[in-house]
């Protein structure tokens, strides 16, 4: 099928209360507009039109490019059947499908746009309506039909009088269009209420025409929720949490609490993984099979390998987690990190684009940053890598089967090889040989005395400092 789609997105959305174009609104940090560019992006159209508004440049910087992407600007805003009439000048030549989508619209999918499709072609239609069935219509247009069954004409829900307001079959706002009904646009007069011209009598237009029409009813609200307030927002949030959860119910993947998980659209989960509650699985993040994600835990754009476990408020950003690794509590990976296979990493141990190595261990109170690490080497805590010396960022060295004893600096650029021992307390400075001990420590110095003569401690005197001395 030869196929383009139409996103309208023209609208300023008053009552959100915001100065974000509505369609800009996110939900898990992606715009409502996202979803419907990727639904429509599910169908491989040739074409895909965003008509925008006054706010197009910043619509257009907030969405990802993608292929025969093109927009169109609605310099007034004077309804859908004017935005479509925008679109149309970037439709020149293309001979297919016309697929009107709204860019206010998150939930809708790929699959049910590809049913609705085939429900199009299959009648031979020049123009459907895809519609839901709903207990309290609102603000949606109503789908009029006659006493055989057949679609006549659709209602805008300003004009419907007492009886239409309880028809519960709704317009969705998505259509398909074929060619020969798109110069139609040019017979829809204004709306006498609001003076806008209005998609929805075309349906009525095309019909007396003789053109074959169709409303086919998709399924229930949820998918077709249209968002005109936060309220709106929140409610659509939730289902898409619900569906997303579901979904990797049915995929084999354990929850303790569903109602307390949230997963990007985009994430992944294998099976028998076991997530518990508050967990925040953001972006492109993909967890692997068998793996435990414990609470309070939010991976942005990363990937966790099979059998790792994700420890208790552990935050991971845009980086790799070997198989069966272990990573906090109150670990902090940091972007452009990969931790190998069985490594750990422990309480408050912040790593920051470096490369740990399998088996290795750092688990008390470090920071690693710009970092290789090799395999085997045990980080003791405390330890840092002073890797920024004001004007440039350097990297560690630390190779295989080393071992760093507590509190030890290691001021970047230096390579510690293969075999080695760092003692505790060190500030290493200079590159060490394989297989040495290296120490960085002043002899220790003890003032008797010191404590009685400066400060004044309750229950220790200078006599009491006095006779310690004289016991030595």
């Amino acid at each position: 099928m030869k196929l383009a789609c139409v996103i309208l997105a023209a609208g300023s959305g008053t009552r959100m209360n915001s100065n974000l174009p509505k369609v800009l609104h996110g939900l898990y940090n992606m715009p409502m507009l996202q979803y419907a560019m990727d639904a429509a992006a599910g169908l491989k159209p040739q074409k895909t039109v965003i008509v925008a508004g006054k706010n197009h440049q910043l619509l257009k910087d907030s969405v990802r490019p993608a292929s025969g992407l093109t927009f169109a600007v609605q310099g007034m805003p004077r309804g859908t059947a004017d935005a479509l009439l925008c679109a149309a000048g970037k439709l020149q030549g293309f001979g297919g499908t016309t697929l009107v989508l709204n860019g206010d619209m998150p939930l809708i999918t790929s699959g049910t746009l590809r049913r609705f499709l085939g429900l199009h072609k299959r009648h031979k239609n020049t123009l459907s309506a895809a519609s839901f069935i709903t207990d309290d219509a609102g603000s949606y247009g109503r789908v009029f039909r006659d006493k055989k069954g057949k679609a006549v004409r659709i209602i805008e829900a300003l004009d419907a009088k007492e009886g239409e307001r309880a028809i519960k079959e709704a317009n969705s706002g998505i259509y398909a269009i074929e060619p020969a009904a798109l110069p139609l646009l040019a017979k829809i007069g204004k709306n006498r209420i609001k003076g806008e011209y209005y998609i929805t009598d075309l349906y009525e237009i095309t019909g007396k025409q003789g053109l074959r029409t169709g409303i086919y009813p998709m399924g229930g609200e949820d998918e077709f929720m249209g968002i005109n307030t936060m309220h709106d927002l929140l409610k659509a949030q939730e289902a898409l949490r619900k569906r997303q959860v579901m979904f990797f119910v049915k995929k084999g993947v354990k929850f303790i609490d569903a109602d307390s998980v949230f997963i990007h659209p985009y994430a992944t989960i294998g099976r028998e993984t076991l997530v518990y509650p508050n967990v925040y699985l953001d972006g492109k993040t993909k967890i692997g099979m068998r793996c435990v994600i414990y609470p309070n835990v939010r991976i942005i754009d990363s990937t966790v390998e099979n059998n790792a476990q994700i420890k208790d408020s552990t935050l991971i950003e845009e980086s790799v987690i070997g198989h069966r690794a272990q990573i906090g509590p109150f670990a902090h990976i940091r972007p452009g990190s990969s931790i190998g296979p069985s490594a750990k990493i422990g309480n408050f141990v912040e790593v920051k684009k470096s490369a740990i190595g399998k088996g290795t261990k750092a688990m008390h109170l470090s920071y690693i940053g710009d970092a290789a690490v090799g395999r085997d080497v045990n980080i003791g805590a405390g330890t840092i890598t002073c890797n920024y010396n004001g004007f440039k960022k350097h990297r560690t060295v630390i190779e295989d089967n080393v071992f760093v004893g507590s509190g030890t600096q290691l001021v970047a650029p230096v390579r510690v090889k293969k075999g080695s021992y760092i003692g505790a307390g060190s500030t290493i400075t200079k590159n060490v040989p394989p297989g040495s001990l290296a120490l960085s420590r002043v002899k220790q110095k003890n003032i008797e005395g010191w404590v009685g003569k400066k400060t004044r401690i309750p229950g220790l005197t200078a006599s009491d400092c006095k006779k310690t001395k004289k016991k030595r």
